[in-house]
């Protein structure tokens, strides 16, 4: 047989079927500042510079871990690409930036235009929410590095903000933590909760404690805080936000604190979801690493005056939110 790139693993054809899918996908979340096509060596974005005084660039990148483990296992691949989205806006959002453009990476084993096809549909529909354009990305077929099902997600978020209004800023002890519930493990902690969910269930067992089917517990979809609190950006009173993902609560807010400032968190005053609850009791885990590990219910947390509490508190309240006031800074 002759030597072949199809015949050792890697299918072009099915590439360019899979750029063939997407592009309409993706060109409903453009805006009128992108200026280059999907399949470009180089995603144009033409910085609206009219808007913005002193405009700074605030990039992240991040993946969503173990979490696509359970979406491959359950071939429910639609949601995996919000996760990501929603995951870097939350990043950037912690220094008061908006999302201006979004690029992706998929590493696969086996490239399957309907699985691209699938997550792309979740990575649109995420940056249409947030107004964010889908500008580019790399689709990589490399079946040395993956299995056949196997696969990985990861973006590259750009967004700006006012220099002026770059947070953390004047965060100072008195000042409040107000937590923004979570949706569930969000994309972290996964590799703790398959060990332990795993040893027990399928996916596919419905928990009486958790009223749900395992995998749609686990395959919930990331929040994105930014609709909830856009328009408190601006706001003096606002000093500090923190998202909580790997390293839990304290790990992630003690980030953006001076070394004069430590935290003081009420842990009794909200409810774990019950996913987290369950874990604790089905794998014996000490409390202090379910904090370390796991959001525990609170996604977002904001540092605001205590003299502006009750109106920030009313303000996310108008805004369809639950929020929680969950301890100090000290």
């Amino acid at each position: 047989m002759k030597s072949s790139y199809r015949n050792s693993g890697v299918d072009i054809q099915a590439g360019r079927d899979a750029v063939t899918n997407i592009k309409s996908i993706v060109k409903e979340t453009f805006s009128p500042y992108v200026l280059t096509d999907i399949g470009s060596f180089g995603g144009c974005f033409e910085f609206p510079i009219q808007k913005y005084r002193q405009p700074v660039l605030v990039s992240s990148t991040d993946g969503v871990g173990t979490k696509l483990m359970i979406a491959s296992q359950m071939e429910r691949y639609n949601t995996i690409g919000q996760c990501l989205v929603n995951h870097c806006v939350n990043d950037i959002l912690t220094t008061g930036a908006q999302p201006l453009f979004f690029l992706d990476y998929i590493g696969m084993g086996k490239l399957e235009p309907v699985v691209v096809t699938e997550i792309v549909r979740g990575l649109a529909k995420a940056c249409k929410e947030n107004g964010c354009s889908l500008i580019g990305g790399e689709m990589a077929e490399m079946p040395g590095i993956y299995q056949k099902k196997d696969f990985d997600l990861v973006g590259t978020i750009t967004g700006v903000v006012e220099k002026d209004r770059l947070l953390p800023r004047n965060i100072q002890a008195g000042d409040v933590l107000i937590g923004l519930p979570s949706g569930g493990l969000h994309t972290n902690g996964y590799s703790l909760a398959r060990s332990v969910l795993l040893k027990h269930h399928d996916l596919s067992d419905y928990i009486g404690e958790l009223d749900a089917v395992l995998a749609d517990v686990l395959l919930n979809i990331h929040r994105s805080y930014l609709p909830i609190i856009r328009d408190l950006l601006d706001n003096d009173d606002l000093h500090g936000i923190s998202h909580i993902t790997g390293g839990g609560i304290e790990g992630n807010t003690d980030r953006i604190l001076s070394d004069d400032l430590t935290l003081d968190i009420n842990w009794d005053s909200w409810e774990w979801l019950p996913i987290f609850s369950y874990i604790q009791r089905l794998g014996n885990v000490d409390t202090e690493e379910m904090r370390q590990v796991f959001n525990l219910g609170i996604g977002l947390i904001l540092i605001v005056d205590s003299l502006a509490q009750g109106a920030i508190l009313n303000n996310l309240r108008n805004n369809g939110e639950t929020p929680i006031v969950i301890g100090r800074i000290k």
